[in-house]
């Protein structure tokens, strides 16, 4: 998973974690069949390592003491391998690269894990294989190799193309580095390439930032993610050069769209290999009829030591009920701006719609008067200021689903007390 969807997901989730509404939300699971696209799922493979820590990244990453890359590409073709099994998917959609800095692997690392999937799971010549690169010297120099390995599409982090705001973030690169590798990149993949940004630095006012956006566009190639995307002027830079936003952070032309990130997303399983990977999906291999949360061991010298011994490490496991699921459909589905079609809703819920659990709220009433949300026969979604403050909308949508399912236990609990 990329890093900033990871981040937003467990922060949205976590603005509902009562624990009387986590005791709430598994008593009322009632639907066992088999979630939406239980035949396939996307695969992210975290690769932990990094040469420097940049201070403003809380991401699973360690400076190595000493680096095995062949016992590091056996534990990950073994995870990927019993992950795979238990999950019983005949195809996988899409491979995600992230870390942590994994253009620091070794090329025939990532050739590994591409075989090791085929072996076990349909991935098609087509299917988009990403790698999360860092503009140094060293990382452009692998690119092609890369390629050769079965990567089709980067994301390049290149952050800022200002040399002193990337001293400040701790960057080991420049904007000479970053302007090379965006342009090897390009050549070796054109029109699948990401560049990642960051905004709203110390110091840096909007018309700056407004005019490295503009410096920056013409060289970026068909898709630009932002980090801490909160100003509209930002947004309207983007859309002028003909980059739609499609997510919260997320803008594309020429339908350049991230389908690892779209699968999140969209409530599609997916795999998480590698120390500290996170997974949701249904166990099918041991009989398992609803999706697991699952989070690998983080620290990697014992995440190897679980790997070898057990096959995977992960460490913790917690079975999805009908609202959890719905919880995160709900979450990852409003940060589109399509939002969530009633069509796609239903896939998760057939017996209570959008209307019928959002349609009553009051406060979901206010956000619509406001020009906030959306909610019609069509789904419900976000308008372009609602995407802005979606931070502040996503904590009473889960409270509204909460309550909604309170309610239906409660009567429920009422119907069987009279039938007694």
């Amino acid at each position: 998973m990329s890093r900033r969807t990871l981040l937003t997901q467990q922060h949205a989730l976590r603005c509902l974690g009562t624990a009387f509404a986590s005791v709430l939300l598994r008593s009322i699971a009632t639907n066992h069949r088999l979630p939406p696209h239980a035949d396939e799922a996307s695969l992210y493979i975290h690769w932990p390592y990094c040469l420097k820590r940049c201070f403003y990244c809380n991401f699973n990453k360690y400076i190595p003491r000493n680096q095995n890359h062949a016992v590091m590409t056996e534990c990950l073709q073994k995870e990927t391998q019993t992950l795979l099994q238990l999950s019983q998917v005949s195809r996988i959609s899409s491979v995600f690269f992230g870390g942590g800095t994994p253009s620091l692997a070794q090329p025939s690392t990532i050739s590994a894990v591409l075989e090791t999937v085929s072996k076990h799971a349909h991935l098609s010549n087509e299917a988009e294989v990403t790698l999360e690169v860092n503009p140094t010297p060293a990382g452009k120099a692998s690119l092609k190799d890369f390629t050769l390995a079965g990567v089709n599409r980067f994301s390049v982090g290149i952050q800022s193309l200002n040399d002193d705001h990337l001293r400040v973030l701790g960057r080991d690169h420049d904007s000479q580095h970053a302007l090379w590798t965006l342009s090897e990149a390009r050549t070796l993949c054109p029109g699948r390439v990401s560049v990642d940004v960051m905004f709203a630095l110390p110091g840096q006012s909007v018309k700056a930032w407004e005019s490295e956006l503009e410096k920056l566009l013409p060289v970026c190639d068909n898709h630009v993610s932002l980090y801490q995307l909160t100003l509209e002027r930002a947004r309207g830079v983007l859309e002028k050069a003909g980059l739609r936003q499609y997510e919260v952070s997320n803008f594309a032309k020429n339908n350049a769209v991230s389908e690892h990130n779209i699968g999140y997303w969209k409530g599609r399983q997916y795999i998480g290999v590698g120390p500290g990977a996170h997974g949701r999906f249904v166990p099918c291999a041991v009989g398992g009829v609803q999706r697991e949360a699952r989070t690998q061991t983080l620290e990697p010298d014992v995440w190897i030591r679980e790997v070898q011994r057990h096959g995977h490490g992960t460490r913790r496991r917690i079975q999805l009920d009908h609202c959890g699921l719905l919880e995160e459909v709900l979450v990852m589905g409003l940060r589109m701006t399509e939002g969530i079609a009633q069509q796609h809703w239903e896939l998760f819920s057939p017996e209570d719609d959008l209307q019928l659990i959002f349609g009553m709220s009051e406060k979901v009433q206010e956000f619509q008067a406001g020009g906030l949300l959306i909610l019609n026969d069509r789904g419900l979604r976000c308008s372009w200021e609602g995407l802005a403050l979606l931070d502040s909308i996503l904590p009473t949508m889960l409270l509204e689903l909460e309550m909604f399912f309170k309610k239906q236990y409660s009567s429920r609990k009422t119907e069987r007390q009279r039938d007694r």
